[in-house]
């Protein structure tokens, strides 16, 4: 018989999945936290991770900003960086930067999906309800909509 592999230790644990992508202190926290751990042990990896710089908010909000923004505006992104656990000063600072890339967001989506103006008011519904979906303001999804039949009417 095969002997059992000893199973490794809570900081290599933590090393193999910080090493897949970044994860912030609460995801990581929810992944290692079982019946087994010692809750001051973990706290101490953590803290002396943090410490070492290898769990990073900032980082975690830049790639997740990144990587969704060619497909979902400020509400989604920002939904899912509070759902990872990221503190409120990181998520303001997301917020500022998120909302100012939101029109121009918004437009190559919008292109990308439709790429023609809305022919009638179904139409019209319908790419704006899109738009909603993928996380962006109601203002925001009718001026898109509104600029591409504008520009569809002046050419």
């Amino acid at each position: 018989m095969a002997a059992e592999k000893p199973k490794p230790s809570l900081r290599v644990q933590a090393l193999k999945l910080l090493a897949r992508r970044e994860l912030t202190r609460a995801e990581l926290e929810a992944r290692l936290s079982g019946e087994e751990v010692d809750p001051d042990e973990l706290a101490a990896v953590l803290d002396d991770f943090s410490k070492r710089g290898w769990i990073s908010e900032t980082r975690v909000v830049e790639q997740v900003t990144h990587h969704r923004r060619s497909r979902y505006g400020s509400r989604r992104i920002l939904q899912e960086l509070e759902q990872k656990g990221v503190s409120d000063a990181a998520m303001s600072e997301a917020r500022e930067t998120l909302k100012a890339g939101d029109l121009d967001a918004a437009r190559a989506i919008w292109r990308r999906k439709f790429r023609a103006p809305p022919a009638d008011a179904n139409e019209r519904a319908r790419q704006v309800r899109f738009l909603q979906g993928r996380g962006f303001s109601l203002d925001l999804c009718m001026r898109v909509v509104r600029e591409a039949g504008e520009a569809a009417d002046d050419e």
